[in-house]
């Protein structure tokens, strides 16, 4: 009898042992098939107090590890950890460690520019023969929306989230004839981290007057790492058999010009540095590369490669994708040492590149531009992808 006891008990417990397991398989197949995402991360903190009120800082990250601080003053990009061909993260985004940097003068570090991206010729334009006179702020010429522009603005954010990717949504209410500018401009931008590696910036506008809006992030890479030498031995490819060249203002002259056997065709990849001096008026009229370049042509509203970015050493990559008509490539060439940056490191000439998609610089004083005019009732949408990766060789 105490035999049959004992072989019951063992029998019992071993129904019971078997039924833990599997309740334990059961648990860890849920957490396999959780949701992607499960495997990102939103977080919000106090970032510091501005002149219009206290700043937060939003933390994107995504299940790869990639991780993109943004700041709801100026919709700043203040930061882009990604890895490197060794898995070896770093910030690749140029800035400052904490907000003060961003109160002072600085070019735009990873700002969201409005109203207007880039140049408008004597700080001038017209809509129904009514002239509108804006900041002069870049020699006669206007730049990047103006004395304060979208980018030392206050806006509001709150968390967004979606299948495959966490983000964030900045939304401002531009002020009719703030900065010169006509009409109500009802703003929002979305940025998106993808578990694809991807910051995904949507822009939606729109109006109560007839005005014009030209809507672009202003960030500075350098795929090496913030602060880690010139971008000089990155190669650039860019989708763009045209550019636009400028006048000794920057301003472009309305004429398009093909890029073959000149300095700016980087239809294939190659170095920034290989013509970065060289003796063509355009590169000496921009001290390097500060050109709109048009992009191949693609259905409206299409996402399509603007260019690509490879640096040899970290074996980086940036691709970027946009519905916008043209990209500014800039190659930082007014950056000159005075400017100290994130972890302390100085940013020398060159020391980080631009690539703001947009509708071209002046497309108000120039009629056959892609026009940049925007009217009560329509909605103003453009959407532009940094997706980030690796190569072993």
């Amino acid at each position: 009898m105490k035999s049959l006891q004992s072989y019951c008990f063992i029998f019992l417990l071993s129904i019971m042992m078997l039924s833990c397991e599997s309740g334990e398989q059961q648990q860890s197949g849920n957490e396999e098939d959780a949701t992607p995402a499960s495997e990102l991360s939103f977080t919000k903190e106090a970032y510091g107090d501005t002149p219009d009120g206290p700043a937060e800082l939003y933390t994107l990250k995504n299940k790869n590890g990639v991780t993109i601080k943004i700041t709801n003053f100026g919709g700043i990009v203040v930061s882009i950890h990604t890895p490197d061909k060794n898995g070896t993260f770093a910030d690749i985004a140029l800035g400052f460690d904490d907000l003060t940097g961003y109160l002072g003068p600085h070019p735009h570090f990873g700002t969201l520019v409005g109203r207007y991206g880039n140049r408008i010729a004597d700080a001038k334009f017209a809509i129904d023969n009514k002239t509108y006179t804006l900041a002069a702020n870049n020699g006669k010429n206007h730049l990047h929306g103006g004395l304060k522009g979208f980018g030392k603005v206050l806006l509001m954010g709150e968390e967004l989230t979606g299948t495959n990717q966490i983000g964030v949504k900045l939304t401002y209410l531009s002020k009719d004839m703030e900065e010169g500018y006509p009409g109500n401009l009802d703003v929002t931008v979305n940025y998106w981290l993808t578990n694809k590696d991807e910051l995904r910036i949507e822009y939606t506008a729109t109006t109560d007057k007839p005005t014009i809006v030209n809507l672009t992030n202003h960030s500075y890479f350098n795929l090496a790492g913030a602060g880690n030498g010139d971008i000089l031995g990155h190669l650039l490819r860019l989708n763009a058999d045209h550019y636009t060249p400028v006048d000794k203002t920057l301003i472009p002259t309305g004429e398009i010009e093909p890029v073959e056997g000149t300095p700016f065709d980087f239809r294939k990849s190659r170095a920034i540095g290989a013509h970065v001096n060289s003796a063509h008026e355009q590169i000496q009229i921009g001290g390097g590369y500060d050109h709109n370049f048009v992009l191949n042509q693609q259905k409206e509203g299409d996402l399509g490669l603007a260019a690509a970015v490879y640096e040899p050493t970290s074996g980086r990559i940036l691709e970027v994708y946009t519905t916008e008509p043209g990209v500014q490539f800039y190659s930082g060439n007014f950056l000159d040492g005075t400017i100290t940056g994130k972890a302390n490191k100085i940013y020398e000439h060159r020391y980080g590149f631009c690539l703001e998609t947009q509708h071209f610089p002046n497309s108000p004083n120039q009629p056959d531009f892609p026009s940049t005019r925007l009217e009560p009732g329509e909605t103003y949408e453009t959407v532009t992808v940094f997706k980030f990766g690796v190569r072993s060789n």
